[in-house]
């Protein structure tokens, strides 16, 4: 039987200052978390990336109570850590509702468990993944490179440069923000995008839940011409009323769910916020609700719906949701190959090819491959 030791939480600084249309990233963090157990393995994750680390609520509440739990409550028939089981003991005594900073720290919990047991098997995660939800994993996944964020002095050249090296590191589809300016140089930020990668089905933009639901409206008509891949995030994210009139007037693809944190969020969303089956994209993210047991979970809903989960494009841009698109054989996903350092992105070892990645057969995440996060997660764990 696996028996849990200790659970140690560094916060991490990002590096660099990128802004989309409401945040500036300079002085955002993020947890990195190590389980130890008796065993020489060590299981590691994060929180994902775009809110904060979660440092408080991680020891003061939800360490305190793994570390006092029976270790065969933690366990499955097999002996392992169960993520299930972890996840229901880090949440005792919590109320239901709340779906924010808690799910993004008890996220980072469960994935360890992944990454651990993946570990103990001596397998990538990905394998892992698709073997406990019964499927086949993918042998490549379909990843875009986010970037195209507001920084000071940066103009249209600086923008183009930029999609111009993605595009020289092998990916074909690139996502940028909008709202941080005003609609017409916004737009030329759009057409310089475009014309740098040469079919606007490969461009996609952010707006970040920037916009109330007249400028959404407005900026919906203002794309339709364009062709882009999708609409991203145009207002609140849990305005269900306002995405479902942007689909109601815009025929082209929506993409939402990187902030909704909970099955019943998604559950609403499909509801009343007006997403269509085989058009619009879900990019909820395991790292910011509770993990892999409730994402699954949350796909089960879609699929419930009429969707499929070839719909799914999970935001976050890292190694964690690069096994679990491959794993549980999702549409693709997110890739920050120039932002949000150590966390985004994937090793030199990963390579792109025609817009697909493979993971590496490195036991677990792997993250101990990803330059900078290997000496974290050493320094951590000594």
């Amino acid at each position: 039987m696996t028996k849990l030791t200790a659970i140690v939480e560094r916060p991490v600084r990002l590096q660099g200052n990128p802004a989309n249309s409401l945040v500036n990233f300079a002085g955002h963090t993020v947890s990195l978390v190590a389980l130890i157990t008796d065993t020489p393995v060590v299981g590691v994750a994060f929180n994902s990336i775009g809110r904060f680390a979660q440092g408080g609520i991680l020891r003061d509440r939800m360490i305190p109570r793994l570390l006092a739990a029976a270790p065969d409550a933690l366990t499955d028939a097999a002996g392992r850590l169960d993520p299930a089981a972890v996840l229901a003991c880090a949440l005792a005594d919590e109320k239901p509702g709340g779906h924010g900073d808690r799910a993004a720290a008890a996220a980072a919990l469960e994935l360890a468990c992944w990454d651990l047991n993946a570990k103990l098997d001596d397998e990538p995660a990905y394998a892992t993944i698709a073997r406990r939800f019964g499927r086949e994993p993918a042998p490549t996944v379909a990843v875009y490179a986010a970037g195209g964020y507001y920084y000071p002095n940066s103009g249209l050249d600086e923008l183009r440069e930029e999609m111009r090296g993605y595009r020289a590191l092998g990916y074909e589809a690139v996502k940028m923000k909008i709202g941080g300016a005003p609609l017409r140089e916004d737009l030329a930020r759009i057409e310089a995008v475009v014309d740098t990668v040469g079919d606007a089905a490969r461009v996609a933009v952010d707006a970040n839940g920037r916009f109330d639901r007249p400028a959404a409206t407005q900026w919906a008509a203002a794309l339709v011409p364009y062709g882009l891949r999708w609409y991203e995030e145009p207002g609140d994210p849990l305005d269900f009323e306002l995405n479902r009139a942007v689909t109601a007037c815009y025929d082209g693809a929506l993409a939402t769910g990187e902030n909704l944190f909970s099955v019943p969020d998604v559950t609403n969303l499909v509801r009343y916020g007006g997403m269509r089956p085989g058009r619009d994209i879900f990019q909820m993210d395991a790292g910011l609700s509770y993990g892999l047991t409730e994402y699954a979970r949350m796909l089960e809903v879609l699929e419930a719906h009429g969707f499929d989960r070839r719909c799914a494009f999970p935001h976050g841009g890292h190694l964690i949701n690069l096994h679990i698109a491959a794993g549980l054989g999702l549409g693709g996903c997110e890739s920050y190959p120039g932002v949000f350092q150590p966390f985004g992105g994937y090793p030199d070892g990963c390579v792109v090819a025609d817009g697909r990645i493979q993971p590496s057969d490195a036991p677990g995440f792997g993250l101990e491959q990803k330059t900078g996060l290997a000496d974290l997660i050493a320094e951590l764990t000594a």
